[in-house]
């Protein structure tokens, strides 16, 4: 009878944690969307680990998102720092920043030795994208804060009809992200770097009086509902997340051959290159906040529908507790 007593008591405690087991093996993986590009690059040593746990995707360009994370069909996402705060407010905050991932990753290129800083752009005439976009309001904010009012903006459709230009002898000053710039550096030579618009944007915010002012341009958002549900898993990514970062940032030419096999960039030669000129970052919680909440200020201040037409509160920040 004891042994039957022991056998039974057995069984029942088997029968209560198959649906447990079952439930573990049951857990969605994580829905992260990155991009093509500095933010990409971040991920790409969690691609290459093939945990079950992630399941990540990248696209080509931001707007190839906004549909997704309207809709709710993601966990995590990459996305321009600004456009996280315009989907806060389409969303009506189901939106969460979770971590500056990349400052400036913009540079002024010259085929020439004329331009050493800001000051020297009085006068030029410089060839860029992104018109009503972050590029164009960090570039003017340089430009003004520098007393600067005849340089010639001569705005193209994409960065790379920018680079074609370049490329092509048509345009001798051209502003360009990574790892564009140095993809034409490469190609020719003769272009040098001339600002490292990041550095700029620092000195002209300092000179506006906002010090704490930093040009953070990607990021990573979290679905606001993910986070409530989810803060277990959501640290643990965010941990791993660290990881990477420090990971590519301190061994490029490894991490170059992750970047390469998640089809990020094309050769590891590029990849290794660009990683220290793409400022990537992983900045989180309280730090987060006290960056990007300047930068909004500033582009609030040049176009209103740049980050939704007002400030985001402080609920667009995830701070964990």
């Amino acid at each position: 009878m004891k042994k039957w007593i022991v056998l039974l008591t057995a069984l029942l405690l088997c029968i209560m944690l198959l649906p447990l087991g079952a439930m573990a093996q049951q857990q969605a993986p994580v829905r992260i969307w990155g991009l093509i590009g500095p933010t990409g690059m971040s991920l790409a040593p969690i691609m290459a680990a093939k945990d079950a746990a992630y399941d990540i995707q990248l696209a080509a360009a931001p707007e190839e998102l906004v549909g997704t994370v309207v809709s709710g069909n993601y966990d995590i996402a990459a996305l321009p720092t600004n456009l996280a705060a315009v989907l806060y407010q389409k969303t009506e905050g189901q939106v969460q920043m979770l971590a500056i991932n990349t400052l400036g990753v913009l540079y002024v290129l010259e085929k020439g030795d004329t331009v050493h800083s800001a000051a020297d752009l009085a006068g030029k005439t410089i060839t860029l994208s992104g018109q009503a976009a972050v590029p164009e309001y960090a570039l003017s904010y340089i430009l003004s804060a520098n007393g600067i009012t005849d340089a010639v903006l001569d705005y193209r459709s994409e960065h790379n009809e920018v680079s074609a230009l370049a490329a092509a002898g048509k345009a001798d000053l051209v502003m360009l992200p990574q790892p564009m710039a140095l993809a034409l550096q490469m190609k020719d030579p003769a272009f040098r770097t001339a600002i490292d618009v990041t550095q700029a944007f620092q000195q002209a915010a300092q000179l506006d009086g906002k010090p704490d002012a930093v040009l953070s341009m990607g990021c990573l958002v979290v679905r606001k509902e993910f986070a409530r549900q989810h803060p277990d898993v959501l640290s643990r990514f965010l941990a791993l997340y660290r990881e990477s970062v420090s990971f590519v940032n301190d061994k490029p030419q490894e991490a170059a051959k992750d970047i390469v096999a998640a089809g990020i960039l094309p050769s590891e030669a590029l990849a290794e290159k660009a990683i220290p000129l793409s400022h990537i970052v992983d900045v989180t919680g309280e730090e987060m906040k006290a960056q990007l909440a300047p930068l909004f200020e500033i582009l609030l201040a040049a176009n209103p529908a740049s980050v939704g037409g007002k400030l985001p509160d402080a609920d667009f920040y995830y701070i964990a507790k």
